[in-house]
């Protein structure tokens, strides 16, 4: 079913969009929509907004554009699309060596979709009813937040003792064997095995699956169920390998740690 484009806010209070000559940083985005008018309605509003939009009607020709080294700073993605949906689309690009922020926009607002989302690895989820204003300040804030490629970020393989960290590819291996991590998930895995020995907050962690200053959950301190669910499938899948593994402590109502006592 076609978005209607009609419906959207139009204007924010708050947050304006840019206009000629604002010193403001034009930001790069990567956007599929199989929806044309839709799709063209959100790249022309992005681009008053400061957003250089390149837009695509389906997953493969994304893939392709970035095949072709398509320069981009965020993914923009819808979930129902032709061919390949954008749940689909995220893992693929991690296999190409593509760790650019992704962020769905969809009405599938439904939790289970925008759980499914953050665990494969997207850092937003947004409602299309929520209008460009909002998803171009969400989206500037994951900018501003990722100034630095993680690539760049995570240069080279990290050792710790049996875990193999290799951040060109985002993966993990406890014993040489792949522990099939989410981005999220290896990001967390990253954060806490360069602390050794040193506990890092609750927050600290909520911060390194999306990006500092994301508020999601029920309540202030919400969120640490969030960190607490996906710390839980980190530890699985490594016991999927070792059946001992103790590798990831808590420390209760303040965070974790990598490394036994």
């Amino acid at each position: 079913m076609k978005e209607d484009v009609s419906a959207w806010p139009s204007s924010n209070p708050v947050f304006k969009p840019v206009a000629e000559g604002d010193a403001e940083r034009r930001i790069r985005v990567a956007f599929a929509e199989d929806d044309n008018d839709f799709r063209d309605a959100v790249a022309a509003e992005l681009g008053d907004y400061g957003f250089d939009v390149t837009a695509f009607p389906d997953g493969t020709q994304l893939l392709d554009a970035f095949a072709n080294g398509i320069d981009a700073e965020i993914i923009l993605l819808d979930w129902s699309m032709p061919s390949m949906e954008g749940i689909d689309l995220l893992p693929k690009l991690r296999h190409m060596g593509i760790l650019l922020p992704v962020v769905f926009l969809t009405g599938r607002t439904q939790p289970v979709y925008e759980k499914q989302a953050l665990d494969r690895g997207a850092l937003d989820f947004v409602d299309k009813s929520r209008g460009v204003p909002i998803l171009a300040q969400r989206l500037r804030l994951i900018a501003d937040s990722h100034k630095k490629p993680v690539e760049l970020e995570f240069e080279d393989n990290f050792h710790c003792g049996r875990l193999l960290l290799k951040p060109g590819i985002s993966r993990a291996y406890w014993d040489d064997v792949d522990v099939n991590l989410t981005l999220t998930e290896f990001k967390i895995v990253h954060l806490l095995a360069s602390s050794i020995g040193t506990y890092v907050t609750y927050r600290a962690v909520y911060d390194c699956m999306h990006y500092v200053g994301f508020i999601a959950g029920s309540g202030e301190n919400g969120y640490r169920t969030n960190v607490r669910s996906c710390i839980k499938r980190i530890r699985n899948k490594f016991r999927a390998i070792d059946p001992d593994f103790g590798e990831i402590d808590n420390y209760q109502s303040f965070g974790y740690r990598w490394g036994k006592e």
